[in-house]
């Protein structure tokens, strides 16, 4: 029954993939020759050191047995070439059948860890699995298009030190199958990466590898499984400056919803933990049955945050960094305390929040948020505040290196 629901899933969302996940009536001769004229990337079968020993041996054996017409030279190569054959044989049996599927837990942070799980799943229905490893690959994507720069003036030092930064960003793991997988089974592999830095990133599977069944070859198989996730700005402290901006007002608005202040919203069954001073006797009385009074929530003022990235305001990139890090922190801190009424960044249309989804996508979006490198048209504070009402908090450098939030002018909180 659990294959059965492995199978299904598989089926429903496609999201499985292998060397012989493909339907068959689409398998075409041409296809098969070009792959092993140009295979995938990372697919390649190379020979290892006893490997390397075996074949050398065999051409030694081989020349000594052309030379002397000895017919137990010719059986002893006939049995060293039956091993790398065998060898290769029974490791693409061993790896024919498993497929493998991506799964990311969002959302990620940087500088925390971030799970991801790669599924296996055994469809063979007689042969287990044995000895895989899986190298798995995280790297940064680039937000936004990318424009085609030549290298041929730029010396090799410089190419290097290219290459050297794309391989500092990239984090890399091998996951290795320390138990067999029979036949129809399912195996969980688990990997933690830290994400440096905001942004989309890229999780790959790079290749999966076998030294099955004697370590004469070493097979690679590469995948183009590869899923993105977006990882949110990490939290940063802050100080307020002004504690007038956290407590506005002394008497809140009252909201359609239940809560514990003086009005009356609407009476209610009685439930068990319910206060007895809650009991409308009077309607309890007519109705025969015990109800009680249920008042309307007191909320306190709400804000709006409102990110301005124009590039003559913010000149420094880590500054840059530290506002989206702020803005978001300070976010999550308005939304837990049931004050944030919204965001917008530059003239884009202002984001209303009101569940955890609708703060979901601001931090997705301050994820992905770039400085331009062109001066934007933006809208006036007054603008915003006439959209907004009251209570506007905007983002400033302050000093080399902090950043200050201020509400109507008047500096609230800094780094």
């Amino acid at each position: 029954m659990e294959t059965e629901r492995w199978r299904l899933d598989a089926q429903q969302a496609q999201t499985w993939h292998g060397p012989t996940l493909r339907d068959r009536s689409r398998f075409r001769w041409n296809e098969f020759l070009w792959s092993l004229i140009y295979p995938v990337r990372n697919h390649r079968i190379m020979p290892t050191v006893p490997g390397l020993v075996l074949i050398g041996l065999a051409l030694g054996i081989g020349s000594a047995a052309y030379n002397t017409a000895s017919n137990i030279l010719f059986i002893t190569l006939s049995l060293l070439l039956a091993c790398l054959i065998l060898s290769g044989v029974m490791s693409s049996l061993n790896l024919r059948g498993v497929c493998w599927r991506l799964l990311l837990q969002p959302p990620a942070r940087a500088g925390q860890k971030t799970p991801v799980t790669l599924e296996l799943w055994n469809r063979k229905t007689l042969l287990p699995t044995y000895g895989l490893w899986f190298e798995l690959t995280a790297r940064p994507v680039a937000a936004g298009p990318q424009r085609a720069e030549a290298t041929i003036r730029a010396s090799s030092a410089e190419i290097r030190a290219a290459f050297a930064r794309i391989e500092q960003a990239t984090a890399r793991a091998i996951l290795p199958l320390r138990e067999r997988l029979d036949p129809g089974g399912q195996a969980r592999l688990d990997w933690l990466f830290t994400p440096q830095r905001r942004g989309v990133v890229r999780v790959e599977l790079a290749s999966v590898g076998s030294l099955f069944p004697f370590g004469f070859l070493r097979k690679n198989h590469g995948t183009r499984l590869r899923r993105e996730i977006i990882v949110w700005p990490a939290p940063v402290e802050y100080r307020f400056t002004r504690t007038a901006a956290a407590a506005r007002q002394t008497e809140g608005e009252r909201v359609a919803r239940p809560g514990a202040s003086n009005d009356l919203l609407a009476l209610r069954r009685y439930q068990t933990g319910d206060s007895h001073r809650l009991i409308h006797w009077k309607a309890s009385a007519r109705l025969r049955q015990l109800m009680v009074r249920q008042f309307a929530a007191e909320i306190a003022e709400g804000f709006f945050l409102w990110i301005e990235t124009s590039p003559g305001g913010w000149t420094r990139e880590e500054q840059f960094e530290l506002l989206c890090r702020f803005a978001a922190t300070l976010a999550e801190d308005l939304f837990t305390a049931g004050r944030l009424t919204g965001a917008a960044v530059n003239a884009e249309e202002p984001l209303v929040i009101r569940r955890v989804r609708d703060l979901e996508s601001f931090l997705d979006r301050l994820a992905v948020l770039e400085l331009p490198q062109e001066i934007h048209p933006s809208p006036a504070k007054t603008d915003v505040t006439a959209r907004t009402r009251r209570n506007v908090i905007t983002f400033a450098p302050e000093g080399v290196r902090g950043v200050a939030a201020y509400t109507d002018g008047e500096k609230t909180a800094t780094t």
